[in-house]
């Protein structure tokens, strides 16, 4: 469980490395759109890991290799953005967030499940009876 200083610490780097890759490093990475979905960090806040939700790219891994290339200019920006508001500007692992595609797939999974009607002798009404009189 995080505490409210590490939440806090997260969603100040969520907010200002959103801002990062919106303004200031588009040209790095091919007119993908990177969004943040997530940051989780360390209890000594010294490392900060980045899950990333990627649209508009033709091979995610790529980018996320890319990102990894890049991480020390995207920290630099980073560092520019939050250097008055804290001690540390903490180390940046990136991954891909996908739990988007898993929810689209589950989805996916239960509208194929045929589910058979049911052969019941009595009615729902009678069942809710049976129940109340079991009390």
């Amino acid at each position: 469980m995080e505490s409210k200083r590490q939440q806090k610490f997260s969603r100040l780097i969520q907010k200002e490395l959103a801002e990062v890759f919106q303004r200031e490093t588009t040209h790095l990475f091919g007119g993908a759109y990177i969004s943040v979905s997530t940051v989780r960090v360390s209890p000594d806040l010294g490392l900060a890991r980045v899950y990333l939700s990627v649209m508009l790219a033709p091979n995610k891994e790529e980018l996320l290799q890319e990102l990894r290339v890049n991480t020390k200019t995207i920290r630099h920006h980073l560092a520019q953005r939050i250097k008055s508001q804290v001690r540390v500007i903490p180390e940046l692992v990136f991954y891909l967030d996908d739990s988007a595609e898993y929810a689209a797939h589950i989805d996916k999974l239960f509208t194929g499940i045929e589910i058979p009607p049911t052969d019941k002798d009595y009615d729902t009404d009678d069942y809710i009876e049976d129940i109340d009189n079991d009390k």
